[in-house]
């Protein structure tokens, strides 16, 4: 995040409110329909983090937007699950249906930190990401409870990269195996470690697309969005969105949480969202 800030001159340590496409999710197209379709998924501010104390004067109109948009699924990642429970809408109760919160768990010391926390919480699903896997992380313990729905895991990257190991991967692969949970190796990053031997790999796309070639990823089972229009109607299935993936998505190591090719023809269907 600092890096790539620092590319558009911008200081990362800087805290505020996006001026273009904070009201994304409630924009239409001319013929009054939403632009972001029915089972799509939106990540969430993912270059900051949504519970930042420094954003608790915006976080209730941004609620107010994933209230709106219950046919819709907002990806929420955190490093500070402690603040969560005392900044959740009034209307909460046991958790909204469109919601996917995730805490960051890059080593074993966050994990144990981090997860214990996401247990407690009132939300119906939950994940965990192990971004940048800077650390070997188990979560055996913590499988169990059948709470976490999915795990995702990446590589860091730019300047001053740390180093991930294969065999973190496998480790962390093969645990959720074990309680059929979706795992998803998004991304070597820049340092890979495998059989001793260091790998110095360049850009987002190999790295992506050797994550996927590593046959580490697994499909667990099916997340149950139970996703409604505005007055509260199941939304038939054959009327959600379904991702598209062209060519070159077919090997990318996103497939499990990505929304798929946008289809612009700019890159022959293979620009990814």
């Amino acid at each position: 995040m600092y890096f790539l800030d620092s590319m558009r001159d911008k200081n990362g340590g800087d805290i505020y409110r996006t001026k273009a496409g904070f009201r994304y999710p409630l924009s239409r197209d001319r013929g009054g329909q939403y632009k972001v379709k029915s089972g799509e998924m939106l990540r969430v501010c993912m270059t900051s983090d949504f519970f930042l104390e420094e954003a608790d004067p915006w976080r209730d109109e941004a609620w107010e937007i994933m209230r709106r948009r219950p046919d819709v699924t907002f990806f929420l990642l955190t490093k500070r699950p402690e603040r969560a429970a005392d900044h959740l809408p009034r209307d909460w109760d046991g958790g909204w249906e469109n919601l996917m919160f995730n805490v960051t768990c890059e080593n074993q010391r966050r994990a144990d930190e981090r997860i214990p926390i996401l247990l407690e919480l009132p939300f119906r699903h939950k994940g965990i990401m192990c971004a940048p896997f800077v650390g070997p992380v188990s979560i055996k313990e913590y499988l169990p409870t059948g709470q976490i729905e999915q795990v995702l895991c990446d590589g860091e990257n730019y300047g001053g990269a740390r180093p991930c190991h294969y065999e973190w991967v496998k480790a962390l692969s093969d645990e959720c195996r074990a309680f059929d949970v979706t795992f998803t190796f998004c991304g070597t990053g820049r340092c890979f470690v495998k059989d001793g031997r260091t790998y110095h790999i360049e850009g987002n796309g190999i790295q992506s697309r050797q994550a996927y070639k590593s046959g580490l990823s697994y499909q667990g089972k099916p997340i149950a969005w139970h996703l409604t229009d505005e007055w509260g109607y199941p939304i038939p299935e054959d009327q959600l969105y379904k991702p598209y993936f062209g060519e070159r998505c077919r090997t990318c190591g996103m497939q499990y949480t990505c929304n798929g090719c946008s289809r612009c023809g700019k890159c022959d269907g293979s620009k990814r969202l």
